[in-house]
Order: structure tokens, then sequence, then C-alpha cells
């Protein structure tokens, strides 16, 4: 991109933010918020509590301040274990047991017969 181009690009998107941000500023929910906040502010600094006390005081099984972002807490666990399938070659006879599809063998079944077929047959064990 030459620079001419970059320069009226950057300027495009100036114009494109400036008249968002207009909007928002305009925004009876914006305003609102942002009253909350300041509000919200003054008053932990009046009783000097930061934003980690409050979020202790309120939800104190919240671990470090590190909550995704929904505010939800994930279940701790393990990773579900992938299941075995067993694929038989009506062609040949051959058996292969995998838990996932890079097998060597599954590959080049897959490539000569296509996937559709080769997984037609499989069947899934414990």
């Amino acid at each position: 991109m030459s620079l001419i181009n970059e320069y009226r690009a950057t300027e495009e998107a100036i114009k494109e933010l400036q008249a968002r941000l207009k909007n928002l500023s305009q925004d009876d929910k914006l305003q609102t918020e942002l009253e909350f906040e300041g509000k919200l502010r003054t008053l932990m600094g009046e009783y000097q509590k930061s934003l980690r006390d409050i979020i202790a005081l309120l939800d104190p099984e919240a671990k470090s301040g590190k909550l995704p972002r929904g505010g939800a807490v994930k279940p701790t666990g393990t990773k579900r274990a992938r299941k075995v399938k067993q694929y038989k070659n009506p062609h040949n006879g051959e058996i292969i047991e995998t838990k996932g599809g890079n097998h060597k063998t599954l590959k080049e079944w897959k490539a000569k017969w296509g996937g559709d077929v080769v997984e037609s047959w499989s069947t899934t064990l414990g």
C-alpha cells in the first residue's frame, strides 16, 4: 500500500471512530454507567478500598480477581478421554484400533476408499 493510500485509509478510520464516539457520548445508558462508575470510585476512595477488595466482598469465591469475561467460573476437571474406535476393512479383513484419525493405515484407507466409506466400517469400543 502506498503511503498516500495508507494516509487516506487512516483518515477515513478516524472519521468513522469520531462519529461512533459522538453517538456513544449521546447515549443515555452510557451516561448512566459513567455516573455510576464515578460515584463508585468516589466511594471506594472515601473508604480506601480497591476494586479487588470490592470483588472479594461481593464474591468471596472469586480467586485472585481473574474471572472469565462472562463472570462464570468454568468447572474444573480433566479432559474427556477419547473413545477407541475399531475399523475393519471388508476388502482384506485388516483391523485397526485407534482413538484419533491420525493413524497411517487409516489415512491410506480414507485416501483410497473415501472418508465416509471408511467411517462406515467403524465400531466404537468402551
